[in-house]
């Protein structure tokens, strides 16, 4: 084995010691999206929940490994976003904005924390509003949830990306809802928030991955996305976009001076994760980001929607591929749902019936199956949700 070999290997779950920083950013991470479920009331800024998302996050990963020999990288991998009703996902807006959340809105929030590079994201849908949420709102809430625990059992060593595919496209049909097209969930790696292997939520003939097999030790970001409506979001604004990721392999010498300041500062403090423009001076940004993207040095995360009506609920999570089963490291529980329609589908039960652990091999007395081994959550009621790379991947 090389040494480029062992250093991978070492990399991955095999090592307790990334198993650590993985889980300690899912701790992180978790209790962040606890304290912006929490913010998420009529009246309050959008852009003030996203910074105080962001602030915890970069506040409890600075307490840890303060007293490490060699600098370990952490804070936030993936900026805070509060995406309500019809828009899709990404809207994490600069400070000069004066969106505010009202009664009834069905927000998306997602977020990403990583410790050394070790990166655990999460997506939730929230509606503000006391009580169990009722109608369509409740059908598409639990067509991602279900979708995302039929996912969840569906990742696993052995099998193919495509059966987690077609699976969550027959959930959100059976709730009369679409997967929303465009949607990618990633292999994460260390400082790789969107690694090769892929599962694509809607194949179609402008959409295409290479087929691929899940093993072990792998860790998977599992993004789920349904709408109520047709499932193929626009985008409507440019402007809107203000999630970024340096495109690592692209050079380009700027021209605007302040395109070059901007650049510098990126390249200095986001080299490699997604940031979000409201970190860069507002009026500097806007200039020079422009000749980044065009010139291809940005990866840009827009802002995308469905049609005005429309309800889209998100669910993203985090799961180590474990050698004894599965393990979902980020999540948050559901508000109480009261669907319009029931799962009565065979194929969809038995999926949801599934273990997330795999038994022991071997001879001896077998053990009485732990509490844990059942489908954890079923279609509708407990299901905890999480996730964290939305559609325009």
């Amino acid at each position: 084995m090389s040494d480029d070999e062992r250093e991978e290997k070492e990399l991955d779950l095999t090592s307790s010691e990334v198993v650590t920083k993985y889980k300690s950013a899912a701790e992180i991470v978790n209790k962040a999206l606890q304290l912006v479920v929490k913010e998420c009331k009529p009246k309050a800024k959008i852009v003030d929940i996203c910074e105080k998302g962001d602030a915890f996050i970069r506040e409890q990963t600075g307490n840890m490994y303060k007293n490490s020999k060699k600098k370990i990288e952490r804070g936030v991998a993936f900026p805070t976003c509060l995406s309500v009703n019809n828009t899709v996902c990404h809207f994490s807006p600069l400070a000069s904005d004066t969106s505010e959340l009202e009664e009834g809105d069905m927000v998306k929030i997602d977020m990403g924390c990583h410790i050394d590079g070790f990166i655990a994201v999460v997506a939730h849908t929230h509606v503000v509003q006391s009580g169990p949420i009722t109608g369509k709102q409740a059908d598409v809430v639990a067509a991602a949830n279900t979708a995302a625990e039929v996912a969840l059992r569906l990742v696993r060593p052995g099998k193919k990306n495509k059966d987690v595919s077609d699976a969550i496209q027959k959930v959100a049909a059976a709730y009369d809802c679409k997967i929303v097209e465009g949607v990618l969930s990633h292999q994460l790696k260390q400082f790789v928030i969107d690694g090769n292997k892929v599962i694509l939520s809607v194949s179609n003939p402008d959409t295409r991955v290479d087929d691929a097999e899940f093993e072990e030790n792998e860790v998977y970001a599992v993004d789920i996305v349904a709408s109520t409506g047709e499932g193929k979001p626009k985008l409507l604004d440019e402007k809107q976009t203000t999630i970024f990721k340096r495109a690592v392999d692209k050079n380009y010498h700027l021209k605007m001076k302040a395109s070059r300041f901007i650049f510098s500062e990126i390249n200095q403090r986001f080299p490699i994760l997604p940031f979000t423009a409201r970190a860069l001076e507002e009026k500097r940004a806007r200039l020079g980001l422009v000749e980044c993207v065009n010139h291809d040095l940005l990866q840009p995360y827009p802002v995308l929607y469905e049609k005005p009506g429309d309800y889209v609920a998100h669910i993203k999570f985090t799961v180590f591929l474990m050698p004894n089963g599965s393990d979902r490291i980020t999540s948050h529980p559901l508000q109480e749902l009261q669907p319009t329609k029931m799962i009565d589908d065979p194929e969809i039960k038995a999926w949801l019936a599934l273990g997330t652990k795999t038994k022991k091999k071997g001879g001896g007395k077998k053990k009485k199956g732990k509490k844990g081994d059942k489908a954890e959550g079923g279609a509708e009621g407990e299901a905890m949700d999480a996730s964290t790379n939305c559609g325009a991947s």
